[in-house]
């Protein structure tokens, strides 16, 4: 499967919103199985390539996070691990092993939602996918559907610190 186009649109026309919808769609789905609800997409033109959603817990996989997985599907669609022509949308700035994925696999594009203050390498603790020391630089587009990608993280955790709450602990007796 051919994807090669000798000329890449400017940035800025392309329908970011739409493809973080999309990505919206993917962390919809970890949360219904119980995981932490990140998503992912990658485009290739007007065409969705990998799609990607957390899958740390379910797997036992600390590297089954969304960019990888939806990286992984991606270069198996079009069949090469460069993704030289392609987006990738996700809901919350990659990490330091997602940021170096993206680097590694030369995708020039990334879009994402909310920033991570905690593990954020796209620019909020340090700007891996910027590096002038790399052999790769990935544009980026940060704050797309920034409130919604951010609010279906702190429902997640809300709902999960609530459960924990009214759990029963296990070491009083009810006897």
């Amino acid at each position: 499967m051919s994807h090669l186009h000798n000329q890449d649109p400017p940035a800025s026309s392309y329908p970011h919103e739409h493809w973080m919808h999309e990505a919206i769609k993917e962390a919809k789905k970890a949360e219904d199985i119980g995981e932490v609800p990140i998503g992912a997409v990658i485009v290739l033109g007007d065409e969705i390539v990998g799609r990607g959603h957390n899958l740390r817990e379910s797997s036992r996989d600390g590297t089954a996070h969304a960019e990888i997985l939806a990286i992984r599907e991606a270069s198996e669609t079009i069949e090469a691990w460069r993704l030289l022509h392609c987006r990738l949308y996700v809901t919350l700035e990659p990490c330091p092993m997602c940021a170096g994925a993206i680097v590694q696999c030369r995708v020039p594009f990334v879009v994402y939602g909310a920033p991570d203050p905690k593990a954020g390498c796209a620019g909020t603790l340090m700007n891996l996918l910027q590096e002038p020391r790399f052999n790769h630089r990935t544009e980026v587009i940060s704050g797309v559907l920034q409130e919604e990608c951010a609010s279906l993280l702190t429902e997640f955790f809300r709902k999960l610190r609530h459960k924990r709450k009214d759990a029963p602990d296990p070491n009083v007796s009810n006897v």
